[in-house]
């Protein structure tokens, strides 16, 4: 069963006139985030460049919760175009505008223009560690092995 929780938006000023974020579909884990560019000012992404898209929106999100900002898939798969550090992570206590870091890995310059949607947001519960120091671990079957070491 899904979880709902509520979270405060705050939609700023260059991002007036936009719609908040919404589930596509009913059992899409992400909402999708606009590009609150000017309408009369796309952004052009060359080929290998990066930059950052503003969103228009800040949120509050509740203690033991965190955003990821995460690629549409298919912005990716028709033009190469993906969010840079994917996931990006908006911790509960951070008040300042999302924004998007997308980067051009296609051929051809891609456009961004106003209201596109540029990624998707999943909310996600936060789990924190305590780490304790220890001199030994216990062993696995895997042990060490890493890249590449349970497969192809």
């Amino acid at each position: 069963m899904t979880q709902t929780i509520a979270i405060d938006v705050q939609i700023l000023p260059h991002g007036e006139g936009l719609p908040l974020p919404t589930y596509q579909t009913a059992h899409a884990a992400g909402l999708d985030l606009l590009a609150a560019v000017p309408a009369d000012a796309p952004l052009v992404l060359g080929s290998g460049s990066h930059t950052m898209v503003p969103t228009g929106l800040s949120i509050a999100l509740p203690d033991g919760y965190e955003a990821q900002v995460r690629p549409r898939s298919g912005l990716a798969a028709r033009h190469g175009v993906t969010v840079l550090n994917a996931p990006g992570t908006v911790d509960a206590d951070y008040r300042g505008e999302i924004c998007v870091l997308l980067i051009n890995h296609g051929n051809e310059p891609f456009t961004i223009r106003r209201g596109e949607r540029v990624a998707q947001m999943v909310i996600a519960s936060v789990v924190r560690a305590e780490l304790s120091l220890a001199t030994t671990l216990p062993t696995t079957a895997r042990g060490s092995g890493g890249f590449g070491s349970t497969g192809r």
